[in-house]
């Protein structure tokens, strides 16, 4: 009776641990020598990919992404990136090997020179949703391939977790050291915003770039961002997902209370100085904001996203975030995250980009 009782409990426990890893998006089967042994993980799309369970060499092609596998320790892995990360001027100042990797995706036309990703031997390749084509290609000729993507912050959770499951090496814990910071951060923004009324609002029009003319929509992380500062996408009700083309009449019927925007000083003087935008209310209000460009992009989809939301609601409502010090909080970020440490000159280049 008792043996039938020990296999049973057993079997429980066996199920219940399948369970817990599977909800983190990874399911571990060795196959072969410990050298040739395997992992069938689900990315984020659902896809169900082969790959090595030691993870030594990576493909990174999400732009972003690049930035949470240097976040996560694991810089070193990395053998091939894309062209928008080679000019990225923070990120090869704090990590310079970067802009030596081969770089053979074309961030504009997201196409892969399949040859040039051979010859940088990757154990796997990572994609970003929308890349799926290219994907494809490398999982033709033997390079396995993930697609993440993610629209909220639950979901950029589980990747980051996903990712440093997947890299090893310590990696995971450092991604639930960032989940943990990113929680925090969350539900001490969330437990000031959640309080403005909604006729109090702001609303908020993110702009991609001025040439040419895009805004992001709902079902994106930056409407979510916008949200959790205590903003309303003054896009999203006509708009849905990133980098969407839109008229200057079509800005000025929304008529945004803020506008943060991607780009340089040079952007700004341009909207702020334009006829076509002069008469809308951020313009005349003095609220347009260059948004900080970092080791990445603060605002798409990468590991500063926990800087954003903090920047964007001292932004959006100085008045309720009297005791944020952003300066301070990038400093501590920085030297916990990318064991880097800012100097004045850094802190300034992210606030105020000029390429």
């Amino acid at each position: 009776m008792s043996g039938k009782f020990q296999v049973t409990r057993s079997s429980w426990l066996l199920t219940l641990l399948v369970c817990l890893i599977c909800s983190i998006g990874i399911v571990t089967a060795d196959t072969g020598t410990a050298a040739g042994s395997t992992q069938t993980v689900t990315d984020m799309t659902g896809n169900s990919v082969q790959i090595p369970a030691t993870i030594d060499r990576v493909a990174d092609f999400w732009n972003a992404h690049n930035e949470v596998v240097l976040m996560l320790g694991a810089g070193d892995k990395l053998v091939a990136t894309t062209s928008l990360v080679h000019g990225m001027p923070l990120f090869n100042k704090v990590y310079p090997r970067i802009g030596t990797l081969p770089a053979p995706f074309d961030s504009t036309t997201k196409e892969v020179t399949v040859e040039d990703v051979i010859n940088a031997k990757p154990d796997v390749a990572i994609f970003s949703d929308g890349m799926n084509k290219s994907a494809e290609k490398l999982t033709e000729v033997g390079i396995p391939s993930l697609v993440f993507y993610f629209t909220t912050f639950d979901d950029l959770k589980k990747c980051f977790l996903l990712t440093g499951t997947i890299l090893g090496d310590g990696a995971k814990e450092k991604a639930e050291k960032y989940n943990d910071y990113l929680d925090t951060k969350l539900a001490e923004i969330k437990g000031v915003t959640s309080k403005i009324p909604e006729d109090k609002k702001l609303s908020v029009l993110h702009l991609n770039s001025l040439k040419p003319l895009q805004a992001d929509g709902n079902k994106t992380l930056i409407d979510t961002w916008i949200n959790v500062a205590g903003g309303t996408n003054a896009a999203g009700k006509d708009l849905s997902g990133n980098m969407k083309s839109v008229t200057i009449e079509q800005i000025q019927s929304w008529n945004p209370d803020v506008i943060i925007m991607m780009g340089t000083t040079k952007d700004k003087e341009t909207v702020m100085n334009d006829p076509q935008w002069k008469d809308l209310k951020a313009v005349k209000d003095g609220h347009v904001y260059l948004n900080p460009k970092g080791v990445f992009y603060w605002d798409r989809y990468g590991a500063e996203e926990a800087l954003q939301i903090q920047w964007a609601a001292k932004t959006l409502y100085p008045d309720l975030f009297k005791d944020l010090d952003i300066k301070d909080v990038l400093k501590k970020f920085y030297t916990e995250f990318f064991d880097y440490n800012l100097t004045d000159d850094d802190i300034n280049s992210i606030m105020n980009p000029t390429e």
